[in-house]
Formats: structure tokens, sequence, C-alpha cells
């Protein structure tokens, strides 16, 4: 059976993971820490397609009507046991 890359849909925004310099600048940038960037769980089936683990950080990139594109970043954490 093949397994479905969910990236490579349509709706799914574009999604990869940063560099530890372009996390620095990014942090930088915005004077926040890490803990400050909203979270993504490492079960996310695009987290998991892009290979992701959790203490990466991901910049999502979707399409935008007003603005042509918009950026977002998440910090990969753990999903808490039940």
């Amino acid at each position: 059976m093949t397994r479905l890359n969910v990236l490579l849909h349509e709706m799914v925004p574009d999604h990869q993971i940063m560099t530890d310099e372009d996390v620095k600048n990014l942090l930088t940038t915005f004077d926040i820490t890490e803990d400050h960037l909203p979270k993504i769980y490492h079960d996310d089936p695009a987290v998991k397609a892009c290979g992701a683990k959790p203490g990466n950080v991901i910049m999502i990139v979707r399409k935008s009507q007003t603005a042509g594109e918009a950026t977002s970043y998440r910090l990969v954490v753990r999903r808490p046991k039940k």
C-alpha cells in the first residue's frame, strides 16, 4: 500500500524545519524565547511527513488572499500522555 504524503496535498501549507541559525535569528528578531512560540504536536501528520522531532521549530507558509503569503512558526512538542 502506498502511503499518502500529506505535504503534497493542495490544502496543506508548506512546512519546513528551520535551521538552528534561522531559529536564533527568529527569536532575536522578535525578542522572544522558544517557549513563546505556538506549539504543534510531534504526531501531527504534516510534522511527521517533514521529519520534524520535538524541539524543532517549523516554518509554515500559507497562501493568503490579502498578504500573498502568511508565515507562521511552531515549536514541535510531544503530545501529553492522557
